[in-house]
């Protein structure tokens, strides 16, 4: 990764609520860099995940909206039954174009939309999940420069995305989430 870090995605699926309880309470107040984060969610409801987050949490917690300005220091969720997309201008769009891989939101979408607004000043994190959504866009991350991270499958919850993450990017970094926790904390 050449560039310094402007903002972080990270894309989860079966198992995601434990694995981003692990990862995103670790992250102080001071923590300069939006953080984006889609879950596979049903579509059908509301979802509790940034409620349940904020309470959690040191920096401010929201469900992404649509022409949002991404600011510093926040963590956004994707909302359910959308696509969360990030703009070349560095705000937040959401689609309700077909799903991806059966999700919708889609790690895919999320993550190479993020790598064309943010090329090498770009981390992608892949956590615990049961398909293989995400790979292609990590892969779209790191042929922009990005830095790719993956939650090590042996402490995965569903190993099945880890695995496919790692298998089309063999150069990504594989971290335990405790790990992952504390290489975002000193960025």
């Amino acid at each position: 990764m050449a560039g310094q870090p402007e903002a972080i995605v990270i894309g989860a699926s079966a198992g995601a609520l434990e694995a981003l309880s692990i990862i995103l309470p670790a992250l102080p107040a001071s923590f300069k860099l939006p953080v984006i984060v889609v879950v596979h969610v049903p579509p059908d409801r509301r979802s509790v995940i940034a409620d349940l987050f904020k309470a959690k949490c040191r920096l401010p917690v929201r469900e992404a909206e649509d022409k949002e300005r991404i600011v510093g220091g926040t963590i956004y969720f994707g909302p359910p039954d959308y696509h969360l997309l990030i703009e070349v201008d560095k705000g937040l769009s959401l689609s309700s174009d077909e799903p991806v891989l059966f999700s919708r939101p889609s790690i895919d979408v999320l993550f190479e939309s993020a790598a064309d607004a943010y090329g090498e000043a770009l981390i992608a994190i892949i956590l615990t999940g049961a398909n293989h959504d995400g790979a292609r866009g990590m892969l779209s991350v790191v042929e922009a420069g990005g830095l790719a991270i993956v939650q090590n499958p042996d402490g995965a919850f569903a190993p099945a995305m880890p695995q496919a993450a790692i298998k089309m990017c063999p150069g990504a970094s594989v971290m335990s989430l405790s790990a992952i926790a504390d290489y975002l904390r000193e960025v």
